[in-house]
């Protein structure tokens, strides 16, 4: 069978003209002024509407010592 009313290339693309995406919005930590998206915590200071939400010095003191935990093992 046969498609009589055919959607042309023109009016397809007008159809999906409204389907682009936008670029995400950013905005300036006010504490270490990176760049984070806005209504979320910054992940390089952990703090959201000026205060801390995640302690990150306590994350990356526990990376480092898995990490010589991992080198330890691997030196035996």
């Amino acid at each position: 069978m046969v498609n009589r009313m055919r959607a042309t290339r023109s009016n397809r693309n007008n159809r999906r003209s409204h389907h682009a995406l936008d670029a995400a919005r950013v905005s300036k930590c006010p504490k270490c002024a990176a760049p984070h998206k806005s209504h979320s915590i910054c992940m390089n200071c952990g703090t959201y509407n000026g205060r801390v939400i995640i302690d990150l010095s306590a994350k990356v003191a526990s990376k480092v010592k898995k990490a010589e935990a991992k080198k330890k093992q691997a030196a035996k």
